[in-house]
């Protein structure tokens, strides 16, 4: 029997209602998931490798990745996204090709399924392209970046709107990519780079000698396509180019690559702020530091997603384009160290804001707090965090101060208690002859960097070689979150001072977990006011014409620690570590014997530690 028309109508707006609600269901975009905005139309890709000439007559080897069904080429315009790579575009492992996805690119197939062109670019003197490195993030590579920029736009598969993405040196390539302002690109997600180089390369004023040293040996055995092993990685040499002539062009790009600069000897000569390269004649820190062209990266009002991590190499750099940056911007920050985005969907979140930026699909990614960071050892449920702004307000600076501990009466003790309570003694310190053995081990953040060895020892026997400050056991939890900032009032038998900071954390057994840690060499001490907003933290200019030797009187170091979010739990304590060295990282500044180093812990000379805690969640 016919349904009565009310009734059938009726029907048609509930299956219509049902069917929009279950669509609605399935719409989910938060940070890390994403799905039913854009649909996975894409099963495959096709690679093709080419040449691409700049303006200059170098040609770079570019691989196209273009998205396939079925394994049928995709008709339509698709929008771009690439990434600029000095670790081989693709490279032979056991005689098979590893490309972009395969390789680097992890979770850029979801980019490739829903639609988008994916582009892998050799940086000039490196993998299969041509011309010569001279040290890293030249200018010309800036230039080169908007080049490929707007030749993929041009191509007839593109939609013209282009973004970048990628980590570490991959990252840092897209913000000098910005502050060229290519007229097509729409958007980057660097992760993991870098702000300024100088506090990298030379923290505190201290050369760490063995990033370079390691990264210097890998890039040279990269540049000359030997085969070795880097982390997990089996590189067998470079991919050359499609055609006939691949292969043959590829080794002459590889014999140019030879004359590449070292390193290790360009960068371990220019130990100010304003060094000048006797190469080029230029200040190097500041003519290759991307932070140098923020007012262009702002002027191109190209947005920025930067993702980061609490142990990576690059917390404070993260940060510090949060706080600097006037485009349209969101910030991560996990637990992670360099190259680790362990229980987080990389792949959705590019997919998420390349389709906001690139599609134009309104999916709320921009209608979030700008910043989301992770507060390690929070509870399940309670370690991410959301924000609008840098320090959160919420934290507040707290000093705790350097005391005499429960064995102060011994010499040899290094134990002190470390309290809220500022000291009323008028004369106490404690005193110490700088052990070079100490060392957090191979396994830190800097080594992350290179491919080393990751996660922290129980750093009690570092300790032992320092003065360590230690709360009693906490009565409930506390969370520090937020930019440490050290004062220590030194002196010392040498002209100089190294002066090393861990904060740990100190479980009921006694373990001791690295924190964080800052740095500073006394010479280096002079603060000015910096040329960007640094958040009100200390800043030392290292000037050459800043240095000064450390009197023989004591004498107050400033320095912030890098940021952290940490909650320390209830029956943990709080543990500060003074050391005069970090063997395995920085370059040695004592001969033999090493000086003897007094810190000062008195009624006017109050050595401490400020933390900015945050009421706990």
């Amino acid at each position: 029997m016919p349904r009565p028309p009310f009734v059938f109508f009726c029907y048609l707006f509930v299956a219509a209602g049902l069917s929009v609600s279950a669509e609605a269901q399935q719409r989910v975009s938060r940070p890390g998931e994403y799905s039913g905005y854009s649909a996975p139309t894409y099963d495959g890709y096709q690679r093709i490798s080419q040449y691409v000439t700049m303006h200059d007559g170098v040609r770079l080897a570019v691989d196209v990745l273009r998205p396939t069904k079925g394994g049928v080429l995709h008709t339509e315009r698709l929008p771009v996204a690439w990434t600029h790579h000095r670790y081989h575009r693709a490279f032979f492992r056991n005689d098979s090709l590893i490309d972009y996805p395969k390789g680097f690119g992890r979770g850029v197939d979801q980019l490739l399924e829903h639609g988008y062109v994916v582009a892998a670019v050799d940086t000039r003197g490196g993998g299969a392209s041509f011309g010569t490195q001279l040290g890293f993030f030249q200018r010309e590579e800036a230039r080169d970046a908007y080049e490929i920029t707007e030749w993929l736009a041009a191509q007839p598969w593109s939609t013209g709107k282009i973004g970048m993405m990628g980590r570490s040196y991959l990252g840092i390539t897209q913000l000098f990519a910005a502050s060229e302002k290519p007229p097509h690109l729409k958007a980057i997600f660097p992760e993991m780079a870098v702000f300024e180089w100088y506090p990298v390369i030379y923290p505190g004023g201290i050369f760490r000698d063995d990033f370079f040293a390691k990264w210097q040996q890998l890039t040279d055995q990269l540049d000359r396509s030997v085969p070795f092993d880097w982390g997990a990685m089996r590189f067998q040499g470079v991919a050359p180019v499609d055609g006939p002539n691949g292969k043959m062009l590829r080794d002459s790009a590889i014999s140019a690559h030879a004359i590449n600069r070292d390193m290790l000897e360009m960068w371990s000569g220019v130990p100010y702020r304003n060094s000048v390269d006797p190469k080029t004649g230029k200040q190097i820190h500041s003519e290759r530091g991307p932070a140098t062209y923020l007012r262009a990266i702002n002027r191109s009002g190209i947005p920025v997603y930067t993702l980061a991590g609490w142990f990576d190499a690059f917390p404070r750099d993260a940060l510090l384009w949060y706080g600097n940056l006037t485009v349209p911007e969101k910030l991560i920050i996990g637990p992670w160290f360099h190259g680790q985005d362990q229980g987080f969907d990389l792949g959705a979140e590019r997919l998420r804001w390349f389709d906001y930026w690139l599609k134009g699909i309104d999916n709320g990614i921009m209608r979030e707090p700008s910043l989301r960071y992770y507060v390690l050892n929070a509870p399940v449920g309670k370690e991410w965090r959301t924000a609008s702004r840098w320090p959160i307000p919420q934290a507040i600076s707290t000093s705790f101060y350097f005391a005499a501990g429960p064995s102060s009466s011994v010499p040899s003790s290094n134990d002190g208690l470390l309290g809220r309570g500022a000291p009323k003694s008028l004369a106490a310190a404690d005193s110490q002859t700088v052990d070079t053995t100490a060392t957090l081990s191979p396994g830190n953040r800097w080594a992350s960097t290179y491919g080393g060895p990751i996660g922290y020892p129980d750093l009690a026997p570092n300790d032992a070689k320092g003065l360590t400050y230690t709360t009693p056991p906490l009565n409930g939890d506390v969370e520090v979150i937020g930019h440490p900032i050290a004062h220590v009032w030194v002196r010392s038998s040498a002209p100089d001072a190294d002066v090393f900071v861990f904060l740990e954390d100190v479980s009921p057994t006694g373990a001791s977990n690295y924190v964080t840690e800052g740095v500073l060499r006394a010479s280096h001490r002079k603060l000015v006011k910096p040329p960007f907003n640094n958040f009100g933290l200390p800043w030392s200019r290292s000037y050459q014409q800043d240095m000064a030797p450390l009197p023989d009187r004591p004498t107050e170091l400033v320095f912030d620690l890098l940021p952290t979010a940490k909650r320390f739990v209830a029956g943990h304590r709080i543990r500060v570590t003074v050391t005069g060295g970090d063997r395995d990282t920085h370059r040695k500044l004592y001969p033999n014997p090493p000086p003897q180093v007094v810190i000062y812990r008195d009624r006017t000379r109050a050595s401490r530690i400020v933390l900015p805690m945050a009421p706990v969640k």
